[in-house]
């Protein structure tokens, strides 16, 4: 879902005036949005780009057909990944007036009409649902006689999903995972052998998994045509959003439900350049393919992005260029429809805790410069990688959420707040509101009660917490107070209490004031203000056990997914090692490469096409004196004195501004023939190839060059920034003249000659 609900001109948030009419539903729509909306007849496949307004695009769709007659609500599926997302739509849909329409999650949907229709095709009640079955799975692996690590269990657990959704049998799994590449934890014929004993044991207990709700629904449609036709009766009007991110089993329940090939009443939705859950089964192939298989299918390019910066995009739009692949082949060109922004910042770091301290200062700085924590993210590659961050924040005594933890509307306090304000609603003259001037006082006046204050406590923990839930529900009122005032409703405590009641049946949480912290897969469909890439280091991203070209592929997508959800600020940093005083040997992600100030010519010239090429910066001096030199790309530690002055492997790809490389070199030779000395005695080539890839804009620049010291320095480093300005000096022979005694400085001209190439 994109975020908050900006999804193109004239966007309205969650609360905003209901549209008084059909017409009025299109207003603010953009042309591509508003073909989407008014594409009511399917098949319709609607490609969508980050940040490019797609839920706007289809909610409006669904509250158009509703409004005009065309779709009955009742016979509306809306069909969702996440029961968030579904939340977010059922609370769209209400406010556009399309009540009554369906919005749920495969398995939501799936499990509804198996408990529905199970006692008629099977007889009997509905075996029990197993929602945890890492227990069973390592049940099923000491029946097999495995002996299996706690740690290995996840893994094992997740291959058995894998082979579900993907509709592989026990047998079948040794054959399957050779043939799709896949890295299985433990021996093959293991895993087959715990599946088979998994699945087994839950017949013995009469148990199903989340899989077996898919598995057992289409079949039942399969096997009973009149049941299935009265699926098809009930629901004619199909959506299903993150089309991308279909597996096999999701796709053969979908033709269930819309009859196979017709898809008369289908709409998708989704983008293959967002594609990051093929370890799961999904696969983009369904979204690709969908002309082919629906060559009627209306088609709505949607690239308009409302969500971030014209320097974001442009990252954004970089990083997929480097992409091979079917998915690449289809991805889309975002345009920023927003004014400039900063540029991206790339910053390197000795070791990982000085990582996450700067991330943490920097977070800080943006909050004192006014931007809300919660609308700061700090994003990483693995969950493992948040407890540093936490560390970090809490040190500065700044509030942070996980992303993927307790459910709002499940933890304690706000179940109690919830309680004391629907006493307060039903009361109607409770003494503690009697005085408040409007909604939020009332809330902030009944929460009071629980210790809420109008300030927040210091320091992080559990207290922090608390306040951080109270404080979410007090600006949740007053927005829901401004969005009812501006529709001419009322905004008393009852309206709010059903609010709260219906985001907490749709799982629809409002945002806690603090930073988030969350993996670049739980980040997928949200967006913020400012968000900080991190740990972009090679084996981190792309992940060490992504060998083949479409695992690696896909590590590009999530890195994609990350630099799309910043608003405005991004940041993208990496340690060269974990440690203070470790080794520092690691190396920038190579998805950057290119894109990045100084990782090639392509990154300069990419950021000269944008408003800037963004900023590099280092956590320490660019170049101790003494201490070791890294490639400047790869980071790898340089030895050779060729690569030291370059600052990067001879190998690895150059930044180099070969216009200036070449001007310099005649400007050499002609100052070399004036001294009657080689050239590599007034600068070797190495020390040219440095200034052409530094491009020194002053003095101090300048000296940082390996090879440029203070006599050089005085005999040419005006005419070097001369040159490096885009002016070609004229060389006053009079004035520059060879040393009297006509001698070259013979430790100069000898430290210049053992790093010559040329020699």
């Amino acid at each position: 879902m994109d975020g908050g609900g900006f999804g193109g001109p004239g966007g309205a948030g969650w609360y905003g005036a209901r549209p008084s009419d059909p017409d009025a539903v299109l207003a603010g729509l953009d042309p591509e949005q508003r073909a989407v909306a008014t594409a009511l007849h399917g098949p319709v496949c609607v490609l969508a780009g980050a940040g490019t307004g797609k839920t706007r695009a289809i909610t409006h769709r669904i509250a158009y057909g509703v409004r005009t007659g065309v779709f009955q609500p009742q016979q509306v599926l809306a069909v969702t990944f996440t029961a968030r997302a579904a939340g977010e739509m059922r609370g769209r849909l209400r406010q556009l007036g399309a009540e009554g329409v369906q919005a749920r999650t495969f398995h939501s949907a799936a499990l509804r009409q198996l408990q529905y229709f199970w006692p008629r095709a099977v007889g009997g009640e509905v075996p029990r649902l197993l929602e945890r079955k890492v227990q069973l799975v390592a049940e099923a692996a000491g029946r097999s006689g495995l002996r299996v690590q706690r740690s290995e269990l996840r893994d094992l657990t997740s291959e058995i999903e894998w082979a579900k959704v993907t509709q592989i049998v026990p047998d079948d799994y040794p054959v399957a995972v050779a043939k799709a590449g896949r890295d299985a934890p433990r021996d093959p014929g293991e895993i087959a052998r715990v599946y088979a004993t998994y699945e087994q044991t839950k017949r013995d207990r009469n148990v199903i998994d989340f899989e077996d709700v898919l598995l057992l629904t289409a079949a039942i449609l399969e096997d009973r045509p009149e049941i299935a036709e009265r699926v098809r009766a009930q629901y004619r009007h199909f959506t299903v959003d993150e089309y991308q991110d279909v597996s096999p089993l999701q796709q053969r329940l979908l033709d269930q439900w819309t009859g196979g090939g017709a898809g008369a009443g289908l709409c998708v939705v989704g983008d293959a350049s967002q594609t990051i859950y093929s370890f799961t089964g999904a696969t983009p192939d369904y979204l690709l393919n969908f002309r082919t298989k629906h060559p009627d299918a209306t088609v709505v390019k949607l690239v308009r992005d409302y969500r971030s910066t014209p320097q974001v995009v442009h990252l954004a739009n970089g990083l997929l260029a480097q992409a091979r692949g079917a998915a690449a082949r289809h991805r889309l060109e975002l345009v920023s429809q927003r004014p400039g922004g900063p540029e991206p910042v790339y910053v390197e770091y000795a070791d990982e805790p000085t990582e996450a301290e700067a991330t943490a200062h920097r977070i800080k700085e943006l909050i004192d410069q006014g931007v809300r924590a919660s609308e700061i993210a700090v994003l990483f590659r693995t969950n493992s990688q948040s407890e540093i961050y936490e560390q970090a924040l809490a040190d500065l005594g700044l509030a942070y959420q996980l992303k993927g933890a307790e459910r709002f509307f499940e933890r304690p306090e706000v179940r109690e707040a919830g309680l004391l304000l629907r006493g307060a609603a039903r009361a109607g003259s409770d003494p503690l509101t009697a005085d408040a001037p409007d909604l939020a006082a009332q809330v902030r006046a009944v929460l009071a009660t629980r210790g809420f204050t109008a300030t927040a406590p210091a320091g992080s923990g559990a207290v922090r917490e608390r306040w951080e839930s109270l404080a979410a529900l007090v600006r949740l009122a007053e927005e829901f107070e401004a969005g009812r005032r501006a529709a001419g409703e009322p905004a008393d405590l009852p309206a709010y209490v059903a609010e709260l009641d219906a985001r907490a049946a749709a799982q629809h949480a409002p945002a806690v004031e603090g930073a988030t912290l969350a993996s670049l897969h739980a980040a997928k469909g949200l967006e913020w203000d400012a968000v900080f890439l991190v740990g972009l280091t090679e084996g981190t991203l792309p992940i060490i056990y992504a060998k083949t070209d479409e695992q690696l592929e896909e590590e590009r997508r999530l890195l994609y997914v990350g630099v799309t959800r910043a608003r405005a600020h991004l940041t993208l940093s990496w340690a060269l090692a974990r440690s203070p005083g470790g080794r520092a040997g690691r190396k920038p992600t190579r998805f950057l490469d290119g894109l990045r100030p100084g990782s090639g010519a392509g990154g300069a010239r990419a950021g000269a096409r944008g408003s800037g090429e963004g900023s590099v910066e280092r956590s320490a001096a660019r170049r101790a004196p003494r201490g070791p030199v890294r490639c400047r790309v790869c980071g790898r530690t340089l030895t050779e004195a060729v690569e030291r002055k370059l600052r990067r492997c001879e190998d690895c790809p150059s930044g180099m501004d070969e216009g200036l490389y070449e001007r310099l070199r005649e400007w050499r030779s002609r100052r070399a023939k004036e001294q009657g000395v080689p050239a590599y005695v007034v600068f070797t080539d190495a020390t040219l190839m440095a200034i052409a890839e530094d491009v020194p804009t002053s003095v101090s620049e300048l000296t940082q060059i390996s090879g440029v010291g203070a006599m050089k320095l005085d005999k040419y480093g005006a005419d070097v920034l001369s040159l490096c300005s885009g002016e070609d000096p004229e060389v006053d022979r009079a004035a520059e003249t060879d040393d009297p005694s006509g001698e070259v400085d013979a430790d100069l001209a000898e430290d210049e000659s053992r790093n010559s190439p040329e020699k």
